[in-house]
């Protein structure tokens, strides 16, 4: 994680994370820490809250009864979770995410795994449309806690310059936001 101490006044810091466009480095590699695990609460709410009714997620009997033995964890929980283990390193500063892709999910996640996730830049450019901006793609990959890996994606992201800055940068001493 991308972790900035600012001064922002005499004997007072504040932390400051993510990366600005210019940080990203096509090939580079981001481990993501520290690893989820995920409960059958986080799958249950998770699960009702969106609305998903299938069985698989929150019927215990149900999952006895299928290939896999026991509940499933909602997909979409699994992205989301993965996600937000990469905010803090990869979209932190990001303007918008741009597009998700290439969406696999190799493995089944259970009740009780623990997740793991790493990204790696694929692609970087300046965008076209925005000036003091740039276009970020990362394949992140998440694994279990046995090493399988249980799903994978790509997303692309516009991403500000140093220059530009982001909302909640430190402009002052005072610790005034630009």
């Amino acid at each position: 994680m991308v972790r900035n101490v600012i001064e922002v006044g005499e004997n007072r810091y504040r932390e400051d994370y993510g990366r600005y466009y210019e940080d990203f480095e096509v090939g580079d590699i981001y481990e993501h820490r520290p690893g989820r695990t995920i409960t059958q609460t986080d799958n249950v709410w998770f699960t009702l809250l969106t609305m998903n009714t299938h069985p698989l997620h929150f019927n215990d009997e149900y999952g006895k009864d299928t290939e896999f033995g026991e509940c499933l964890v909602n997909s979409t929980l699994t992205l989301a979770i993965v996600t937000g283990m990469t905010v803090s390193d990869v979209s932190h500063k990001t303007v918008a995410n741009l597009e998700w892709s290439n969406i696999v999910m190799p493995n089944p996640v259970f009740h009780g795994d623990t997740l793991y996730a790493q990204s790696e830049v694929l692609d970087k450019r300046p965008s076209e449309s925005r000036e003091g901006d740039g276009i970020v793609t990362v394949e992140t990959t998440a694994h279990n806690q046995d090493g399988d890996i249980v799903m994978q994606f790509e997303r692309t992201m516009l991403i500000p310059t140093r220059e530009k800055g982001s909302p909640g940068d430190v402009t002052d001493s005072e610790g005034a936001s630009g």
